[in-house]
């Protein structure tokens, strides 16, 4: 086994004296702690410092910037934090080309700036403040721009990432299925070094049209509405926060606590003549705003919360929130992009009637293929920012048994979901 000195020597000999260090309170995964943190700045540094990791037996994971490095499975060991923040910029980007190859460790936000100042955009966006590229990749992340667009898994053109022995890999457009493969694999086939993404024209118009709900059933006609019309819109997504179900209509207000808002983009004239179709479809009190309502792409729980990441057809939508809440036995809040059939779900922390939240799983009925896998937190208040996660720590489908109680009696069947799945974000054990 190497002394402490021989790690730190051989380390610095990659990275550079001033980006290696011991592993502070912070520089934790899941509760395990690290013992070191490195900061290699080239592809060629990541490759070496992978390969000096497997050569004396560390355990590796990768951070871009943070929030996301409790989500996933919980690993056994977490020697080596390999930080990828020297790992940015917007490597690639021809001019006239709608591509461009982005350093993994680079934001979100970063690339949006460099690029709008030809026009141009990745139609991306991430409910993380802050969120890198690797991190977006890793954690299969994705905003209301995926209803038109897609996940990043269907935008990539190419791949470069190091293996858990540091061999360098390059993927592009005759294998993209690797790139889809490191997509939502928490970082446990290799450390994500750059993607290549299509790169699209920015809007030169956005209006969102926004209409009041009351129930889970109403959100579900007014979206088919929506996908049955001819009208092209960007994204279509939901807010339901906690509020006490009204079951009598003349008790109710007059606007109901939900919200459905409808994104649209494209010329100005376009943009206008959409809205005004879109607000004559959905009724009631719709109405068309040039700015988008302060919950949007944003994710409904906080820290201390159990999150639910719900994916299922949107024919299932409004059955698989009845399902949550009655599984709760409270009207936990959800919101996410309903006309792509992906949401998200806030838990009490707290002791439930469900039982302990850390105890607890949705049925295998809404998984496809299996137990959901599990996250141990969402993102933490001090952070704000994703990540990519672990080289050979990780796995993001094993589900530990200790996690895992009954849920007969919930009503749910197989049968009813099986093209759904729910993944679980377990509440932080620290703050």
């Amino acid at each position: 086994m190497p002394t402490r000195g021989a790690i730190f020597r051989g380390l610095v000999d990659i990275c550079g004296m001033r980006f290696v260090r011991l592993a502070g309170a912070t520089d934790t995964v899941a509760g395990v702690p690290a013992s070191w943190v490195a900061a290699p700045a080239t592809v060629d540094g990541v490759a070496a410092t992978v390969r000096f990791a497997a050569e004396h037996d560390l355990a590796v994971v990768a951070r871009g910037a943070g929030t996301k490095l409790d989500w996933g499975s919980r690993p056994t060991r977490a020697d080596l934090v390999l930080d990828t923040a020297r790992l940015a910029g917007v490597w690639h980007h021809p001019p006239g080309e709608f591509l461009a190859e982005i350093g993994a460790g680079t934001p979100l936000r970063a690339v949006q700036a460099v690029l709008s100042q030809s026009r141009r955009r990745l139609a991306l966006d991430s409910p993380s403040a802050g969120a890198t590229i690797g991190g977006l990749i890793a954690a299969d992340e994705s905003g209301p721009l995926a209803h038109r667009y897609g996940t990043a898994a269907d935008q990539i053109l190419g791949v470069s990432y190091v293996n858990g022995d540091g061999t360098l890999t390059h993927s592009g457009d005759t294998d993209q299925g690797v790139g889809r493969l490191l997509c939502g694999s928490f970082g446990a086939l290799g450390v994500l070094v750059s993607a290549t993404f299509r790169v699209h024209v920015e809007p030169a118009a956005r209006a969102w049209v926004q209409r009041s709900v009351w129930t889970p059933l109403e959100l579900y006609d007014l979206v088919r509405e929506v996908q049955a019309s001819s009208v092209q819109v960007a994204a279509v997504e939901l807010d339901l926060p906690t509020t006490k179900p009204v079951l009598v209509p003349r008790q109710r207000a007059p606007r109901g606590p939900g919200t459905l808002a409808i994104l649209l983009e494209g010329e100005p004239g376009a943009v206008a003549e959409r809205s005004t179709r879109i607000v004559d479809l959905l009724g009631g009190d719709a109405e068309v705003r040039t700015e988008a309502p302060p919950w949007w792409g944003r994710y409904p729980f906080g820290a201390g919360d159990v999150a639910l990441r719900i994916t299922v057809p949107t024919a299932d939508l409004h059955a698989a929130i009845y399902a949550v809440r009655d599984a709760a036995g409270v009207t936990v809040p959800v919101r996410g992009s309903a006309g792509a059939g992906v949401i998200h779900a806030a838990l009490p922390g707290a002791p439930s009637p469900i039982g302990s939240p850390r105890s607890w799983r949705p049925s295998a009925a809404y998984c496809s293929g299996g137990p959901a896998p599990a996250s141990s937190c969402p993102p933490r208040p001090r952070c704000g920012r994703p990540s990519t996660c672990g080289v050979q720590a990780r796995a993001p489908t094993s589900y530990a048994g200790s996690r895992t109680a009954s849920t007969r009696g919930t009503g749910w069947r197989p049968e009813d979901f099986s093209a759904s799945k729910v993944e679980v974000a377990l509440p932080c054990s620290t703050p």
